[in-house]
């Protein structure tokens, strides 16, 4: 029975945990859809955070790639009085990457629902 309550109580800090987090993108990012992003990603920093191999691959017309594993060393080049629009394939990393860039004072933090793979505008490839 203890391997069922330990089991019971991981999953409990699992759900709890994404909870957490899930409440916490909600409050530090807003989440746009395709028309609103459209609309303001031109006055803004727009940034790809998938890796350069993805971003190769096609991404947003205007879009600059910073990866989620460099952003940490790369935030310097995002400015704070701007507002950064972000996007990934899905929406998971950009949402990790907005509350990493919450951390370190930026405000005016936007993604795209769905990312990338929901992209119906205009497009570059490599």
């Amino acid at each position: 029975m203890s391997l069922l309550y330990t089991l019971l109580i991981i999953l409990g800090a699992v759900i709890a945990f994404s909870l957490f987090n899930f409440f916490q993108q909600k409050k530090v990012l807003k989440t746009l859809n395709q028309d609103e992003f459209r609309a303001g990603y031109r006055k803004a920093q727009l940034i790809d955070v998938r890796e350069q191999k993805e971003y190769d691959g096609g991404h947003i017309l205007g879009a600059r790639n910073i990866p989620m594993s460099q952003l940490k060393m790369r935030m310097k080049e995002i400015r704070k009085d701007k507002p950064v629009y972000l996007y990934c394939q899905s929406g998971l990393r950009s949402g990790r990457a907005a509350q990493q860039l919450y951390r370190k004072g930026y405000r005016q933090l936007y993604h795209l629902q769905g990312g990338f793979k929901q992209w119906t505008g205009k497009i570059r490839s490599k």
